[in-house]
């Protein structure tokens, strides 16, 4: 029953909305380049599937390879980082200024960098800056989180600093560093749609560049819809891998 109220609930408080917004925009005339009814975005989401199917795997093929790399990076960061605090005193500086400094203002650095010829790894650069200090900072939490006891115990026996990592400082970190991967994914997405804005063209033309596109048009239905369809791409992504995490977890504690 209460799966069942968990479902419903949130349904059929975003139909209500839905409802109120589609009565209100055509009880009030508002127009369509203003603001679009559900059922016109709905039209035009159908109309633009096929373009919009192929712009939403371009976002995602930028954010995965974003993330791939960021993973990579920032858990070799974290590692060393656990492993020395002077390392850590070194590197920290660097991981704060990643995390603090808007990306839009970075945005068209890396789009001259990348060149007008490869905008395509200016995304991919963008989403691996905005993405690096959660997973950076999840991973290094775990590594540093595990029991006192057992690391004397580790010290008792002689073990080795590879032993150590590979033995209990790694396994010990398999939680957070899961959560840090989690919300640094959702992060590659945004970060690869901030790329597009800024270098929107050729093969980066994805959902982003959709949005922006149909809006100078004033074709706010299709503008809408490029938005709906990367909330669908961003919620599957988030689905996905909490699932992977709920697998990930069970396997983790079975060990």
């Amino acid at each position: 029953m209460n799966r069942w109220i968990a479902v419903l609930a949130p349904t059929l408080f975003i139909a209500l909305l839905l409802g109120v917004w589609e009565a209100a925009c055509r009880l009030l005339a508002v127009p369509t380049y203003f603001l679009p009814t559900p059922s016109a975005i709905c039209v035009a989401l159908w109309q633009n599937a096929g373009l919009l199917f192929i712009s939403a795997w371009r976002t995602l093929a930028s954010a995965m390879i974003a993330f791939g790399i960021v993973t990579i990076l920032a858990n070799l960061a974290a590692v060393g980082a656990a492993s020395s605090r002077i390392v850590e005193s070194s590197f920290r500086p660097i991981a704060v200024a990643l995390q603090v400094t808007p990306i839009i203002a970075l945005a068209p650095l890396f789009t001259v960098w990348a060149g007008v010829d490869h905008p395509e790894n200016a995304v991919v650069a963008l989403a691996v800056v905005v993405a690096f200090f959660p997973i950076y900072s999840g991973s290094l939490a775990g590594l540093s989180a595990a029991d006192p006891e057992l690391e004397r115990l580790f010290d008792l026996y002689g073990a080795s600093p590879w032993q150590r990592l590979t033995r209990l400082r790694a396994p010990s970190a398999v939680p957070q560093a899961l959560e840090g991967q989690k919300v640094g994914l959702g992060l590659a997405l945004v970060g690869a749609v901030m790329g597009e804005l800024s270098a929107g063209s050729g093969s980066t033309e994805g959902l982003a560049w959709r949005i922006v596109e149909a809006s100078h048009r004033l074709e706010m239905a299709k503008s809408f819809a490029a938005l709906v369809a990367l909330t669908i791409l961003g919620g599957a992504l988030y689905v996905g891998f909490q699932m992977f995490e709920r697998w990930a977890l069970a396997w983790w504690r079975g060990r």
